[in-house]
């Protein structure tokens, strides 16, 4: 599969150089100047061979699985599959692929075995056929855009507009990405609220999911009141943000206003250093460090502490996020134009009063902007939490007391025996689809503060 990725690039240099020398030659023979320069010509024909290349590609791929699943069904001999179920013509399928692979147990079915030998000429056909078609492709356009080579070709104007369809499809990439996301989880989200009441989910005060999935399982009754869910995550959340908002805002004044570029250079790639610490470094240092020794100080203290108190993942979380509130921070009280400091200095504020009163308001629209996206990532961080935090769900705002959080119950919720027929297995998307709409809410409060307090400069 390397080898059949790299053709694309090695056809493309090809077609390049050859469309841009002929480009080139043309001009002195004419007597005249091109309409774009030689160097459009190879982009042209470069972007020519890629761009359909990389999208059989693509399709191929996305297709081959159906395809050598329907060889192995039709390889099968009809005894076999008369009345089966899907389960077990997936089974069958499962099986002969594993023979087509030589990981078998036992000696196989005869018919299985044959059906592994269709399999895996059909496999080794495909593998040849990518690359000759990709190479005929690409052939074909290099001769028919070689032959179209003249004075005024508008190699430039079509080499552009190719460009900027690919700049468009990337732009909506991520729109569609959102859209599906947002519609898979409308679609089971629908599917639990149809099971259970959204006013007993959204204004319940009891969150007890764990019902009998089989007939032969022992669960509870069942209680989907997510009031606790959500007041653990804002529990937490609110006590990430009490230790990361002043402690990055500070940070940024001090790299901004006071430290000399020498210090600045050196302190602000350690701050961001934590932003590229894994998750699960984290919840290492908040089980294994963090939630001992506050423990033991609220002993000493005389203070109960739950072992999965939220403030212990609320402040592994807050120094996490510090990096995200002062770089965006940083970066946008540095961007504030020198004529602002200067005239502030010059119309005698000192240096506190120009930072509170001048430098602060016009970086506003960039530091609620690293607010709102330290708090977002906190409302959805998940491994901190699994790790540190508890599953009981308990309607709460001490800090000191066990919560659970929703992307814990979500984790939970998924893991082990699952039916997504069965409100226990749904709840997930039910907390999942409340979380998406809650950050989106807050991404979209925070485009409407930039929007207002954006302040323009020359």
């Amino acid at each position: 599969m390397s080898l059949t990725l790299l053709i694309p690039l090695i056809l493309a240099v090809v077609g390049y150089l050859v469309a841009k020398s002929k480009a080139k030659a043309l001009a002195p023979v004419l007597g005249t100047k091109l309409h774009s320069l030689p160097s459009y010509h190879g982009y042209l024909v470069a972007l020519a061979i890629l761009v359909p290349s990389y999208v059989i590609i693509f399709l191929w791929l996305f297709l081959e699985q159906s395809v050598l699943k329907a060889i192995i069904v039709a390889a099968l001999p009809s005894t076999m599959l008369d009345g089966a179920l899907p389960a077990q013509v997936s089974l069958l399928v499962s099986q002969v692929q594993q023979a087509a692979s030589g990981a078998t147990f036992g000696t196989p079915d005869p018919a299985i075995l044959v059906a592994a030998e269709r399999l895996n000429e059909a496999a080794a056909f495909s593998r040849w056929a990518l690359p000759a078609v990709i190479i005929v492709v690409a052939v074909a356009v290099v001769a028919f855009l070689i032959s179209r080579i003249a004075v005024r070709f508008r190699a430039r104007n079509l080499s552009e507009m190719i460009m900027r369809g690919l700049l468009l499809f990337c732009a909506s990439l991520s729109i569609f990405a959102t859209l599906g996301i947002l519609m898979s989880l409308l679609f089971e989200g629908i599917q639990f609220f149809s099971r259970v009441s959204p006013l007993e989910f959204f204004f319940g005060t009891k969150w007890d999911p764990q019902i009998a999935i089989r007939a032969d399982q022992v669960g509870s009754t069942g209680a989907f009141g997510a009031i606790p869910v959500f007041m653990g995550t804002l529990t937490i959340a609110l006590t990430a943000m009490f230790v990361a908002l002043p402690v990055g805002l500070f940070a940024a004044i001090y790299m901004a206003e006071f430290a000399s570029p020498r210090v600045r250079n050196v302190v602000k790639p350690l701050i961001e250093l934590l932003a590229g610490i894994p998750t699960i470094v984290y919840g290492f240092f908040a089980v294994l460090v963090v939630s001992p020794l506050l423990r033991d100080w609220a002993g000493s203290a005389g203070i109960q502490m739950s072992p999965t108190a939220a403030i212990v993942p609320g402040l592994v979380m807050g120094v996490m996020l510090i990096p995200f509130i002062s770089s965006l921070s940083d970066d946008a009280i540095t961007a504030v134009p020198q004529a602002l400091r200067d005239g502030s200095l010059g119309l005698g504020a000192n240096k506190a009063e120009t930072i509170t009163r001048v430098l602060l308001p016009a970086a506003l629209p960039g530091i609620v902007g690293g607010v709102i996206l330290a708090t977002t990532r906190a409302i959805g961080e998940t491994m901190i939490v699994v790790m540190a935090a508890g599953l009981t769900a308990n309607l709460t705002a001490n800090p000191l007391d066990g919560v659970t959080t929703v992307t814990v119950q979500i984790v939970a919720l998924l893991t082990g025996d699952t039916e997504f027929d069965n409100p226990k297995t749904l709840a997930a998307f039910g907390l999942g689809l409340t979380l998406f709409l809650a950050t989106l809410l807050l991404n979209l409060v925070a485009i409407q503060i930039v929007k207002k307090y954006r302040e323009q400069y020359d």
